[in-house]
């Protein structure tokens, strides 16, 4: 089963090719360690939130941008063993120095509960971070699937991934968990959906919110009003380095 590490950072815009150059410069040790691939992606449309927001969620400062990433492994195994190999190895240093407050990234280990289309060849993507109760796993597994096939599909999204979270750690700053207001007995998930370009995205939640006004929404099995999440353009994927 692929398995994700997801993180949240918040990088000065002034540092954006210099985060490039970070992560072009970091992708080669991870691929050596059994990463299968690398996306990076820029906070281009994201809105403040009355509870929670993905700037709060990396506690952003003025000028700093949100950035969304994920790098995806063949399993759980290879990827503990390779943040525990990667530590030792002198080609650490070579890695161009990270352009941001690396203290307040957070970040984590998601398992896939769906994944359907592609996100191959996407230039925009909308990410979320959200808490979900564990019993509700299966419940908003279904409620996804549905959205996928009912109302992002036939809209022209490429490809959507839930992932949940199954090794997310306590920050000292910030984490998953105070990002998203988790409750006891609530997972992370970790979640996008891929568009060709912004411009197909926006069409589709205008279609949507039509589609919807004047109905009742349906009951969600998570708190919605705690879900947080953004517009982002693709500024590295290491298919396409």
């Amino acid at each position: 089963m692929a398995y994700y590490t997801g993180s949240l950072a918040a990088v000065p815009a002034a540092n954006k090719q210099k985060y490039i150059e970070h992560v072009r410069g970091a992708w080669p040790l991870l691929q050596k360690y059994g990463a299968v691939r690398m996306v990076e992606n820029w906070g281009v449309d994201i809105l403040k939130g009355k509870l929670n927001d993905l700037y709060g969620a990396v506690d952003a400062k003025e000028g700093e941008t949100v950035v969304y990433s994920w790098i995806e492994w063949p399993d759980k195994a290879v990827a503990d063993a390779a943040w525990r190999k990667m530590q030792d190895d002198p080609a650490m240093s070579e890695i161009p120095p990270m352009p941001f407050d690396g203290g307040r990234m957070i970040y984590g280990g998601f398992e896939p509960l769906i994944e359907e289309g592609t996100d191959r060849g996407a230039r925009y993507f909308q990410g979320f971070a959200l808490a979900v109760p564990e019993k509700n796993k299966e419940a908003y597994r279904s409620m996804a699937a549905d959205a996928w096939k009912g109302a992002f599909k036939p809209r022209g999204c490429l490809g959507i991934v839930e992932a949940w979270g199954v090794d997310v750690p306590r920050g000292k700053q910030t984490d998953f968990y105070r990002a998203t207001l988790a409750e006891d007995g609530e997972a992370a998930v970790f979640s996008w959906t891929s568009w060709p370009d912004k411009a197909t995205c926006e069409a589709a939640a205008r279609a949507m919110e039509v589609e919807m006004e004047g109905q009742e929404l349906p009951e969600m099995p998570f708190d919605g009003k705690r879900m947080m999440w953004g517009g982002f353009e693709n500024i590295f994927d290491s298919d396409e380095k």
